[in-house]
């Protein structure tokens, strides 16, 4: 990969996603980051000179669409997209009333999101046919269900799957995956008074180095550990073994289509 990148962060108003968007210009990369509220974007921008931002809801398909254009016009050099948007319900299944568009809205950020921005960027990637690079931001959950957060869980455990099959589609192109899983760490994810974990600067060292590096799997902590990561190894070894029962179409970079 080079050393000057253009890079999209989705989410990066606060937590993981601005402490990575830190990194990436303190490295002088072109960012563009997104976030739902203008007030924190303008907190950012103020933070990071000549950061740009775009403001939208990617829980709703028209701004996903509306951000996947505005990247198309202006960003066509896209090296890297981090799908970090997030938020986590504290709402135990037995405890949840909910009405349901709170509910989907949940899933909507968490898992369609990261699925729509992939089908509507990848082409822009494999089109310039340089090194470049999705990551999708999961969760030691994802691994170990959290019962104060079934439906985070659940959505993680769904995007760590697809992630891999997203890996393996775009497999033999320039087109790097990476799955970032974080454990707990100390941000306010869910709400004011819940961070507890990981100190998010150690965290997002890391995590900007394993990314840097491209790796496939990037951990901290429990999900860098040697047990969890026989898990991944494990895991991997079964998916490589089942990928091919059945042929499947996969994505090739432009410039060596025929």
């Amino acid at each position: 990969m080079s050393t000057s990148r253009v890079v999209l962060i989705t989410g990066a108003t606060t937590g993981i996603g601005l402490g990575l968007a830190k990194r990436f210009h303190r490295r002088g990369d072109q960012l563009l980051v997104t976030g739902r509220s203008e007030e924190r974007l303008d907190r950012v921008r103020a933070q990071l000179p000549g950061v740009l931002t775009f403001a939208g809801d990617l829980a709703i398909p028209a701004d996903r669409e509306r951000l996947a254009h505005h990247v198309t016009s202006e960003f066509p050099d896209l090296d890297v997209l981090i799908n970090n948007a997030g938020i986590q319900r504290r709402v135990e299944i037995a405890r949840d009333r909910a009405a349901w568009h709170e509910r989907q809205h949940e899933i909507d950020l968490l898992l369609a999101a990261p699925i729509h921005l992939v089908s509507l960027l990848t082409p822009l990637l494999l089109a310039h046919g340089r090194d470049s690079q999705i990551v999708n931001v999961t969760s030691g959950g994802a691994f170990n269900p959290q019962p104060f957060a079934p439906t985070y869980s659940a959505a993680k455990a769904a995007l760590h799957s697809y992630t891999m099959n997203l890996r393996y589609a775009l497999e033999g192109t320039t087109v790097t995956v990476t799955e970032l899983i974080p454990p707990a760490v100390a941000t306010d994810l869910a709400g004011p008074g819940t961070a507890h974990g990981a100190d998010v600067d150690e965290f997002c060292d890391a995590a900007f180095t394993g990314i840097d590096e491209g790796r496939e799997e990037v951990g901290f902590g429990p999900t860098s550990s040697p047990e969890f990561l026989r898990r991944l190894t494990e895991e991997n070894s079964r998916f490589a073994q089942g990928a091919k029962r059945f042929p499947v179409a996969r994505y090739v970079n432009e410039a060596t289509m025929s």
